[in-house]
């Protein structure tokens, strides 16, 4: 599989570059020296792409690879690929749904943990020496809480299962109603929220989705409640967000994804009632190497004429 040409749309793992380096010929996307260079060189050779939940592949990179099969993607999110061309063009999807389930549902618990214990504040409370001039101030406990889920997949569904161990109770909203699900189900966002204390948020980013959580969402679950969103920035409506942490309209959020990665609302930045994480739901080492067996595992399959293992389209 050597001649093979595969584009990597952006730097991922060593290990994984060296899995694919080992199979195929690897183009990485930002080595070229420019767009139309890409284009005279490999726009015939190419045929799959390694993508992530960031760097995706657009309608525009799809219409420049004709010969293009298969798109691999290092990330359980596809809101980054356009999945109508790539149906239109018969190129085949997949994706990691199962490998990174159980560390992107630690990290809710462990945000929702940060931020209603206020983890982030006491510890620069001890590192600035202000214990001495007395006692941190009283929070608020987890264990009881009314906790809402929105998406109640393989992750939202991790989530539940923890939070059981807090004897909170699990309510959730999704597309529609899970038969098997012995959590409460809501038709609706509002009235999940209205019948909350945290609010996780848990779905992928559609149309349907996109600024899901908005003003009158935020103001339903109401000034003791938080926001805790570990699956795409976009779901909420951030400066609405922004205006209601501020304002304490809410008590406070857990945020691991944000509406426009890299970058950060200033004003999250200097409030006390937020823990900021880095998009950093699958980023540990067991599972990332995990992804990135499962994206060569898919590549090899589909080039080797055997089943995908996780086809998305």
């Amino acid at each position: 599989m050597d001649k093979i040409c595969i584009l990597l749309t952006c730097p991922m793992s060593e290990y994984l570059q060296h899995e694919l380096a080992k199979r195929f010929t690897l183009i990485k996307s930002w080595q070229i020296k420019s767009h139309n260079h890409f284009l005279n060189q490999y726009s015939h050779s190419i045929k799959a792409i390694v993508a992530n939940g960031v760097h995706g592949a657009d309608s525009t990179l799809i219409e420049s690879l004709p010969c293009l099969q298969i798109i691999s993607s290092h990330s359980s999110g596809l809101d980054k690929i356009d999945l109508v061309k790539c149906k239109e063009r018969g190129i085949r999807v997949t994706s990691v749904p199962d490998t990174l389930t159980h560390e992107v549902a630690d990290l809710a618990v462990l945000l929702i943990l940060s931020v209603v214990r206020r983890i982030c504040t006491a510890d620069l409370y001890v590192r600035n020496g202000l214990w001495k001039q007395g006692d941190f101030e009283l929070t608020t406990k987890v264990s009881g809480k009314r906790v809402g889920i929105i998406g109640l997949g393989r992750i939202g569904s991790a989530i539940a299962k923890r939070l059981e161990a807090f004897d909170c109770p699990i309510s959730y909203y999704s597309r529609s109603e899970k038969p098997n699900s012995r959590y409460k189900y809501y038709p609706n966002v509002i009235e999940l929220a209205s019948n909350c204390e945290i609010l996780v948020i848990a779905c992928s980013l559609t149309k349907q989705t996109y600024h899901m959580i908005n003003r009158e969402v935020i103001d339903a679950l109401g000034p003791k409640g938080y926001v805790i969103n570990i699956g795409r920035g976009a779901v909420i409506d951030e400066r609405e967000l922004v205006l209601a942490l501020v304002e304490r309209r809410l008590a406070g959020a857990g945020l691991d994804v944000f509406e426009h990665e890299p970058d950060v609302p200033v004003e999250l930045v200097g409030l006390d009632n937020v823990v900021l994480s880095p998009h950093v739901g699958t980023c540990t080492v067991e599972t990332r190497k995990a992804m990135a067996d499962l994206v060569v595992a898919n590549l090899v399959a589909y080039f080797t004429n055997e089943p995908l293992l996780t086809p998305v389209v």
